[in-house]
Formats: structure tokens, sequence, C-alpha cells
């Protein structure tokens, strides 16, 4: 990889370029990584809860897309760094499948809901970077699995019960050890790096290193990345004048503790666009030591 080739980041690449039809095998070469099958996308699905307002502080967007045994399911990808996540991930599956369910429809007609959230925080406790929750009926006490019958597979045209429920995938990136093993680690490589090795071949890497250089968008998407970046600065000055002063005494740890997610976010991002810590440390008002513990403690790098 030319390492002079800059990528924009995926957060901002998800809620501008990533919903044109054209870019959509990028997104479908990440999901068929993931879900081990071939992945096709059908359309962008605009709702309220997830419109590119300013304000919007959720990078998400919902796709219709039909899986390898035809059928259609409704995937939510959202990539952030908030810490009230689980209730979040909840509320935002449930709202998805009756936002997008007919109205007047059988229950029968629930389209399926998978939820893949691409975290930059440790989320509870736990050493691997991929999770997947599902949910499962398990007997109290003969601690048998509830299996659907031959009707109702039928009827549902599904073979177990977990498969008519919701999926959750978190993808913990900090938690990489950037030591690709397979095609799903580049994708993970790339999204926590920003860079896609020459030698990576998982599908949609080598169409977003194409559409993620900053030197091949058009002139006023590059203005835009760059007013999302001046936004990021924007953010830290505000902090700076808001919030700094109070940092600026007690020790190392104490200061970590008493940071605010909001402090925490604006350091992580300034970091993520190659911000030197002298001046994150200036802009924040933050010492440089409380800065280093933070990214040892959220992204395990060693400063």
């Amino acid at each position: 990889m030319n390492k002079k080739r800059k990528l924009i980041t995926f957060d901002w690449a998800i809620k501008r370029l990533l919903r044109s039809k054209a870019n959509f095998g990028i997104l479908e070469g990440f999901l068929s990584e993931l879900l081990k099958q071939d992945i096709v996308i059908l359309d962008v699905l605009e709702s309220e809860s997830n419109k590119d307002y300013k304000t919007d502080k959720f990078n998400r967007v919902d796709l219709k897309v039909r899986n390898s045994q035809e059928e259609i399911i409704i995937i939510e990808i959202q990539y952030d760094r908030e810490y009230d996540y689980l209730q979040r991930i909840f509320y935002g599956v449930s709202k998805t499948a009756i936002e997008y369910m007919e109205e007047g429809k059988a229950y029968t007609g629930i389209t399926k809901v998978i939820s893949v959230n691409i975290l930059y925080f440790d989320l509870g406790c736990g050493s691997d970077y991929i999770y997947k929750g599902t949910t499962r009926f398990v007997g109290l006490h003969h601690h048998d699995l509830l299996e659907l019958n031959e009707k109702q597979k039928q009827l549902f045209r599904k073979e177990s019960v977990e498969s008519l429920y919701p999926e959750y995938y978190l993808i913990k990136i900090n938690r990489f050890n950037d030591i690709a093993k397979d095609t799903l680690d580049e994708w993970i490589y790339f999204l926590k790096n920003e860079e896609i090795k020459e030698s990576f071949t998982a599908k949609g890497l080598k169409e977003a290193e194409e559409k993620f250089s900053i030197m091949a968008l058009p002139e006023d998407e590059q203005k835009a990345y760059e007013h999302y970046k001046d936004d990021l600065r924007y953010q830290a000055s505000m902090f700076e004048s808001s919030f700094g002063d109070g940092y600026n005494e007690g020790k190392v740890e104490g200061i970590i503790e008493g940071m605010t997610q909001s402090a925490k976010n604006i350091a992580l991002n300034l970091v993520k666009e190659g911000t030197s810590l002298e001046i994150i440390a200036k802009v924040t008002g933050l010492q440089k030591s409380a800065i280093e513990r933070l990214l040892k403690n959220e992204m395990g790098l060693d400063i």
C-alpha cells in the first residue's frame, strides 16, 4: 500500500459515501466477510432515526439486503464511541424491526434485523474483539434448547428459534492486535488504522481503497470532509473553554476518572486525525501523561 495515500475515516464515509448505490460493493464486501455468506444490498432505508442531520451524534445506516438463502433481512450498522451502548442497541433493533414492518401485516411478516456495531471502546469485560449475540430459550430443569416444530419451520421458513430473532455483532476495534489472520481481520485492520495493505484480499477492500482516497473525492466532497474535521477541532476548542480548566490539576488517574465522555471522544478523535499529543494537550487543557494513559486504556496504544 502507498502509505502516502490518505483514506477518509469510516465514520464519515458511512454517513456520506456508503449511502450511494455506486458504493454498495464496499459494504457488501464487509458484511459478506462478517456473516460468512454473500450479501447483496437492495436499498438504503432512510428513516427519521438515521437521517444525516448535522446535530446527529449517531453514525448509522440501515440496509435492506438479500443473503445467500434468498432471505430479505435488515442490517443496521453503527459506528460509535459512546458508553451507554447495550441498552441503545436493544432500543435501536426494536425500533428498526417495528419501523419497517408493514402496517396490518401478521407478526410472521416481521423482518429479521442484524445489528452490526463497530466500537472503539471496551464494552463490558472480555478479551475477544468480535462478539455475536443471539436469542435462545433453554429449559430451567432439563437444560434442553427450545426448537421449532416442523409446522413452524414451514411457516417461518427457518430452522431454529434463534434465527427468528435479531442478531448482534459487537466489533471492539481497540482490542484488535493488528495481526490479520483472515479476510475479516483485514477489514478490522482497515477500520482501526484507515489503511489497506497490498496483500489484503477481503471483499470490498480494494474498492474501499479507491473510493476512500481523499484525493479521489470530488472537490465538493473534499471540502465537506475538511469541514467535518474542522468540526472535530471546534469540539475540542469548545471543550477547552468549557471544561479544560477543571482537568489541569490532580494525578493522572484522577484526571482520567474525572474526564467526561465528551472529553475522551474529542481526544480520541484528534488522535485518529493524526494530531500530535502536544497539540491535543494544548487544545483540551489535559496533561500529556493523562492523554497517554487514556490512549493505552481505550485503544491499547503505548505512546
